[in-house]
This record gives C-alpha cells, sequence and structure tokens, in this order.
C-alpha cells in the first residue's frame, strides 16, 4: 500500500476526525462562546453561568429543588449545589423545607433575586437577539427545528449508551 502525500507530509495517517469538523466539537465551541460572553454580563453582578442558571430556572418555575433544577438545566448536582449554596449566602434564594421529603427543599427566589433576574434577563435577552440578528428568518426556523431534533436524538443516544439493552 502506498502511502498518500499527506500522510508522508504530517509523519503519519490521516487523522479519524478532524476536530474544526466535528459537529460534537463545534456545538461545544459556539456554546462556550456564547457563555464566555454572557458570563461578562453576569460578571456585573458578582454571579456566574451556574448561578445564574439557578435565578433564570426559579426566575421562570417559582419553585424547584435542586434536583429538578439541575435536571431541567443539565447541570450537574455538584454545580447547583455550589450554584445555591453561593445564592443563599447572597440572600438571592430561600430554601423551604420539603415536608414529603425532609432530604430535599424547595428554592424560590427572595425578592432580591427577583429584582437581579428581572434586571438581568432583558439584557441577556437582548444578547439572543443580537445573536440570532445575524440569520434570516428562514435560517433561524431551520436552526430552531435542527437544534430540537439534535437535542432530541442526543437524549436518546445517551440513553441508548447509558441502558445498552434499551438500544436493541
Amino acid at each position: 500500500m502506498v502511502e498518500d502525500s499527506a500522510e508522508r507530509a504530517a509523519g503519519g495517517p490521516e487523522p479519524v476526525i478532524k476536530l474544526e469538523d466535528f459537529l460534537p466539537h463545534r456545538l461545544n465551541v459556539c456554546s462556550n462562546l456564547v457563555s464566555a460572553a454572557l458570563s461578562r454580563i453576569y460578571a456585573d453582578y458578582r454571579i456566574g453561568v451556574p448561578e445564574w442558571r439557578v435565578i433564570v430556572t426559579l426566575g421562570e418555575s417559582g419553585m424547584m429543588t435542586a434536583k429538578a433544577i439541575g435536571a431541567y438545566s443539565f447541570m450537574h448536582k455538584t454545580k447547583v449545589s455550589r450554584a445555591v449554596a453561593q445564592l443563599e449566602k447572597r440572600k438571592l434564594i430561600a430554601r423551604k423545607a420539603n415536608r414529603a421529603d425532609l432530604r430535599e427543599a424547595f428554592l424560590s427566589l427572595t425578592p432580591a433575586g427577583r429584582d437581579m433576574y428581572e434586571e438581568i434577563a432583558p439584557v441577556a435577552m437582548r444578547f439572543a437577539d443580537k445573536l440570532l440578528a445575524t440569520l434570516g428568518a428562514a435560517d433561524r426556523a431551520a436552526l430552531e427545528r435542527a437544534l430540537t431534533t439534535l437535542i432530541d436524538k442526543a437524549g436518546e443516544l445517551a440513553a441508548d449508551i447509558a441502558n445498552p439493552q434499551r438500544g436493541r
């Protein structure tokens, strides 16, 4: 078998994956760049992305357990726990015991937390609008459909990998 010129030039075979073309990597880069830009907005309020996700989740839902926040926002329980501790310390969220299960508590925004949410949310929405404004209406609709499809499929694949019997 004859080596091609790319193999000779690189000193080895062609890579199986080119990172810049690998969809999971590209989605991660996009997510990280968006999060980094948004974190500059949140930094003015001395909160990070995990704290913002807790605040926005509670702003949307009103009251949730930390476990439910993690499931809803796709955050690891350790990140949720640390964010909740920081927000409680700053009196931005309040904890109410769950009488049905004393191992968990219901979390909600305090008035100060609600004020922060109502102040940051419009800024975050303007950021998202500016980002989407780079796309025409048809591309925005296509992006929405594509993201929904990819999220659904990724959830299925994750479940299949976690439970190989399920995928059969």
